[in-house]
This record gives C-alpha cells, sequence and structure tokens, in this order.
C-alpha cells in the first residue's frame, strides 16, 4: 500500500526500541508503556509549510507522543504502524516538534 501525505501532512515510521530494565530483562512491546516520541518520516505531503521547513524522507524527528493519527498496514508478520502527523504554522496546533541530527 502506498500512502502520500496531503497538505503540510507527513508520514512518519516511529522507531521501536526495545525496553531493557536495570537487571536485563527485556520488555517486550507487548505490555502498556508509554510511547516513544521520536521517528522517522517515510512521506510527506505538498504543504507550503512542509517546504519552508525542509522536510525530506529520512530526516528524524521528535512528535507530540499522542498527536496525529495511527495507521496499520499489511497483517500479521507484515503489519507496520505509521502515524500521520500535521506540520503547522503554528506551534501549538503542529504535531511535530524538532528535527534530530
Amino acid at each position: 500500500m502506498n500512502i502520500k501525505p496531503l497538505g503540510d501532512r507527513i508520514l512518519v515510521l516511529p522507531n521501536k526500541e526495545e525496553e531493557i530494565t536495570a537487571s536485563g530483562i527485556v520488555l517486550p512491546d507487548t505490555i502498556d508503556k508509554e510511547k516513544k516520541a521520536e521517528g522517522t518520516i517515510v512521506a510527506v505531503g505538498n504543504g507550503e509549510y512542509i517546504a519552508k521547513l525542509g522536510l525530506k524522507v529520512g530526516d528524524k524527528i521528535l512528535y507530540k507522543k499522542w498527536g496525529g493519527e495511527e495507521i496499520k498496514t499489511g497483517r500479521g508478520a507484515d503489519e507496520q504502524e505509521y502515524k500521520i502527523l500535521y506540520v503547522g504554522k503554528e506551534e501549538d496546533k503542529s504535531d511535530v516538534v524538532a528535527l534530530i541530527d
């Protein structure tokens, strides 16, 4: 499935990091834990503000933990979770907060 964000929106693949306790126990993804707010852009819309910021595929970003819309593609082992985030002119309405070098 090809997903093309519209306007000032981007498609982000959230980073999945294994959670390891101080004693070395690896916590699986199935436990209820706070989602990381870091990801990689996999598609960008053609909005004016995205062009001004110079956002492009492959950029790493920080985003609001509960911002945007979650979508899933594929089934079973091929299932992938993405987020569609709005990149707005007004900071308080934008889901994206920073680029990561």
